[in-house]
């Protein structure tokens, strides 16, 4: 027994010392260790033994199954050590592969454009945290707990104070915070809300401005984002000015352009008024000017939002927000 283990592991060392490569080398270990091998045959058959021998012998094969594993995995380390540094073959009379540039994405590029037109104007940019307290994302902007606008938006709460932004006026008021007027302020950002269709998502970029000084009125507002409306798509578009709320601006209004698609004839797009909503503004509520210790008697100021990725709809004629996240080379392509 003992000198046919022996045998087995002279003639499993005599093998290794011969491979020449890695295909070898596996060779001797399927012979030897596999289930089919020898040694492993031999530890099968120890049950035939007399009961009296089966201890010594499982003790002595298992013990040159190990040395056999060890000299294979010795053999394999010096193989690697031996064999010359691996070099991929070159052809050099293949033609190159094109690189393909990379490019902005689109939204990253109308957000680009909104904020250079803004800029022109004499706008700086501003920025804040994306994770905002409830102070500066609802009360500093004249919603206290417990009004009903705050059921205009759908928040994202982390606690009981502190928020998802919903918007990017909490950098507006961070602003007013640290400095005194003149203040002409862009803030450009990611915001959060519980919303997602067709036209919605829960996470999506604005841009907001703010100017405040002295003597700036509601004609400022329209001349203002005249300008940029003019700007953003071209002299032709027409605009108009309706009416509506937000607790932050008094007056305030929404901002309609003549649709991008039917130039105001009437389509599916603009469900056939021939009118397309794009932003909001107004003039600041003096409340939001006392949170900040301004003089509500000598400031005034106009503020206005609008949402990227509308833009970009409009610009480009997209009728589904969610092309702009799905990542389809094919999409992202044409911009």
């Amino acid at each position: 027994m003992k000198q046919e283990i022996q045998q087995i592991q002279a003639e499993a060392q005599a093998d290794l010392a011969t491979a020449q490569n890695e295909k070898d080398i596996e060779a001797v270990a399927v012979r030897y260790l596999g289930r089919k091998g020898a040694l492993t045959g031999f530890l099968r058959n120890i049950a035939k033994l007399p009961p009296e021998e089966r201890a010594a012998a499982g003790k002595q094969a298992n013990a040159a199954k190990q040395s056999l594993e060890t000299a294979v995995r010795k053999a394999r380390e010096e193989l690697e050590r031996r064999a010359p540094e691996k070099t991929a073959a070159i052809d050099i009379s293949l033609p190159g592969r094109p690189a393909i540039p990379g490019h902005t994405h689109p939204i990253s590029q109308i957000m680009q454009e909104i904020c250079s037109i803004l800029e022109r104007m004499g706008f700086s940019v501003a920025e804040g945290p994306e994770v905002e307290t409830d102070y500066y994302n609802f009360e500093a902007l004249n919603v206290p707990k417990y009004h009903p606008a705050r059921d205009m938006q759908d928040t994202f709460y982390i606690s009981e104070n502190i928020v998802l932004r919903t918007q990017t006026s909490p950098m507006q008021i961070r602003a007013m915070e640290n400095q005194t007027p003149p203040v002409a302020v862009i803030a450009p950002g990611k915001v959060f809300r519980c919303d997602s269709d067709l036209t919605h998502t829960p996470m999506f970029h604005q841009v907001e401005g703010l100017l405040v000084d002295e003597n700036i009125s509601f004609a400022d507002l329209k001349g203002t984002l005249t300008a940029f409306v003019h700007a953003m798509f071209d002299r032709e578009t027409a605009l108009r000015f309706r009416p509506s709320f937000f607790p932050f601006t008094e007056p305030s209004a929404e901002v309609d352009i003549l649709c991008v698609m039917c130039r105001g004839k009437g389509c599916r797009v603009c469900g056939q008024s021939g009118w397309l909503e794009i932003l909001g503004s107004g003039m600041v509520h003096p409340n939001v000017f006392r949170s900040v210790g301004y003089d509500t008697q000598r400031f005034t100021g106009f503020a206005f939002g609008m949402g990227v990725e509308r833009i970009a709809m409009l610009k480009y004629g997209i009728d589904d927000i969610r092309k702009f996240f799905n990542n389809d080379m094919r999409f992202l392509g044409q911009f």
